[in-house]
């Protein structure tokens, strides 16, 4: 009797489950939908900082903290988040990353104070970068991954315009809230991902929260590098001599050893470092050539620069799709050529559209190297450590961010 209800039960338990649908990967657009806002949310105050200094009671510089703040959080944000991922799991890190988005959307949507509007601007930003993480873990594939980074580039390249226009037409506040849309894809997110990133076993050890502090002091030195040169650069070295004695303490700690020694790891980031300066770099720097040598005004300027951003970053999801038929050595070579290309054509070129071709060849090569290099370096770290890989991957992509407007200034604005 015992043996046929054990045997009854048994069925049961078998049929439930084959009746349950088997969810497949997650859509490759909830997870763009996941992860791009965050760029409109941080190119949205670009043409709007005039009047959120008004509003605020603030000169034009002390606003562009809040663009400052945004970059910061995001640096880093990324590393904390996918170490949360890491060691708690999917759903961990999409409650707190969600949270951190709604929050400070609220903060910044309520606050009249700069300082409390800092701090909304901040917990945006680090509450998208968990999200981006988080969909950068789930991509599984170059392609996949292209789209995720061509929606980057287009929302990107289209933040500024769309920040203008809700500013005229309701507020400056709505323009700086615009990445909470990203939360719509929080349910279906977890509902399709159940089990594609498994937390590490925490049993092995405690959080290193030293590890976690210490790279978050490197980063923010490296992102305050353009503002305050002379300090950051200081503390920056101070920094990343405590990581690595930590690192060579505590091997398996928040940054691990094994994973930043190897080649294919540091290779693909450091590339994406220089790529992405390079393309950051370029977007400040050829409105003002457009102006200086081809004498285009400021709005043709900018719908140039515009077509030729949006081009570019739908021209790199081709390049990701056909990625997978590529050797490495070969997607390097292209991202490489395409991107001394571009930086050439823009240090001698003086015809207008050829300026606009350095564009498409910039935003070319930082997406591509962020769709494909990402994958490559999640690919040299065991699966534990893949949500890990990523987040360092996307700081050092995301420095690039900080250090391409600072040489922008340098060797053209300033002139």
């Amino acid at each position: 009797m015992t043996t046929t209800t054990a045997t009854a039960t048994s069925a049961t338990t078998t049929a439930r489950a084959a009746s349950r649908p088997r969810l497949g990967p997650v859509p490759v657009l909830w997870l763009a939908l996941l992860a791009t806002p965050l760029a409109a949310g941080a190119n949205a105050p670009v043409l709007i900082l005039p009047d959120m200094a008004r509003s605020l009671g603030v000169s034009g510089s002390t606003a562009t903290w809040l663009v400052a703040s945004y970059a910061w959080a995001m640096a880093v944000g990324t590393p904390l988040l996918a170490g949360l991922l890491r060691r708690r799991g999917l759903r961990a890190a999409l409650r707190v990353a969600g949270a951190l988005l709604v929050g400070g959307t609220l903060l910044v949507a309520a606050s009249p104070w700069l300082p409390l509007t800092l701090t909304g601007r901040a917990a945006q930003a680090a509450g998208g970068a968990g999200l981006t993480a988080v969909a950068m873990s789930l991509a599984g594939s170059a392609r996949r991954m292209g789209v995720i980074s061509a929606g980057f580039g287009i929302l990107g390249a289209s933040g500024p315009l769309l920040g203008a226009q809700l500013a005229h037409a309701v507020s400056w506040r709505l323009s700086l809230s615009v990445s909470v849309i990203a939360v719509l894809a929080i349910p279906v997110v977890s509902r399709y991902a159940t089990t594609p990133v498994a937390p590490e076993a925490t049993s092995r050890g405690k959080f290193d929260v030293r590890g976690a502090a210490l790279l978050t002091a490197f980063a923010s030195a490296l992102v305050l590098l353009p503002h305050a040169p002379t300090a950051a650069l200081g503390s920056s070295v101070v920094a990343a001599t405590l990581l690595a004695l930590h690192v060579r303490r505590r091997p398996d700690g928040f940054v691990p050893a094994a994973l930043i020694r190897k080649p294919l790891f540091l290779g693909s980031a450091l590339l994406a470092l220089a790529l992405s300066g390079s393309y950051f770099t370029l977007l400040f720097s050829v409105p003002r050539l457009l102006t200086d040598r081809a004498g285009w005004d400021a709005g043709t300027a900018g719908t140039g620069q515009l077509v030729a951003m949006l081009t570019g970053s739908a021209l790199s999801w081709l390049l990701a799709a056909a990625s997978a038929r590529m050797s490495r050595v070969a997607v390097r070579s292209v991202l490489v050529g395409v991107g001394a290309t571009a930086a050439a054509i823009a240090v001698f070129a003086s015809w207008g559209p050829l300026l606009l071709v350095a564009t498409v060849g910039g935003i070319f090569a930082a997406t591509g190297a962020n769709a494909v290099l990402s994958m490559h370096a999640a690919s040299s770290a065991p699966d534990p450590q893949r949500p890990t890989a990523i987040g360092l991957f996307a700081l050092c992509y995301q420095l690039g961010g900080a250090f391409g407007p600072a040489i922008a200034t340098t060797l053209v604005l300033a002139a």
